[in-house]
């Protein structure tokens, strides 16, 4: 079995900015899975996520003359990624008023529910939050920016932001709540 050369960042960057298709096949590999992930996280199923994979690494070929070696590559690759799902997210969302929320009163959820929460399952309650708290969640709690970026990115306001953020952990926090009145039933 012939053993595939392992190429660095550069080495990569430069085949692609060549337009060379042994590269760009080999960026696409060391990367498409991490990616993935990015873009389910964002898309409100997994044929939007391959979408927004796809259209993702098509900027990424169309730009990567860009990349500047400020940072790391793969940080650089991320914010492709984010800034592509929250486009799709814009195309296909109608945007609507939203009013502010109080803030929701909180429960103490039992701890061995939440350790026992898998990854995969807090994925299913964030993929079933609607395409607005969703996208506020993964950008504030997940990618780390601030409310003033993502009003700023999604073209509403820092109050917006603020409030489908708190409704969003609100839902997300009923989701818990019901799974951990399960959890109980199931110890009775």
């Amino acid at each position: 079995m012939k053993q595939q050369q392992n190429y660095s960042d550069a080495e990569l960057i430069q085949g692609c900015i060549n337009c060379n298709r042994l590269y760009q096949e080999r960026l696409y590999a060391r990367f498409s899975a991490k990616m993935f992930a990015i873009c389910l996280r964002y898309a409100r199923d997994y044929h939007s996520a391959e979408d927004i994979l796809q259209e993702g690494f098509i900027k990424v070929y169309q730009n990567i003359q860009k990349f500047r070696n400020e940072g790391s590559f793969e940080g650089w690759l991320r914010r492709i990624f984010v800034n592509t799902a929250i486009e799709h997210y814009r195309r296909s969302t109608p945007m609507y008023p939203i009013l502010e929320v109080t803030q929701a009163e909180s429960e103490m959820v039992r701890e061995e529910v939440v350790e026992n929460l898998a990854a995969a399952d807090m994925m299913k309650m964030i993929q079933s939050l609607s395409p607005g708290y969703r996208t506020i969640f993964n950008l504030y709690v997940i990618e780390g920016y601030s409310h003033k970026e993502i009003a700023d990115m999604l073209g509403i306001s820092e109050g917006t932001s603020k409030s489908q953020l708190a409704r969003a952990r609100y839902l997300l926090q009923e989701k818990v709540k019901q799974l951990n009145q399960y959890s109980e039933q199931a110890y009775v």
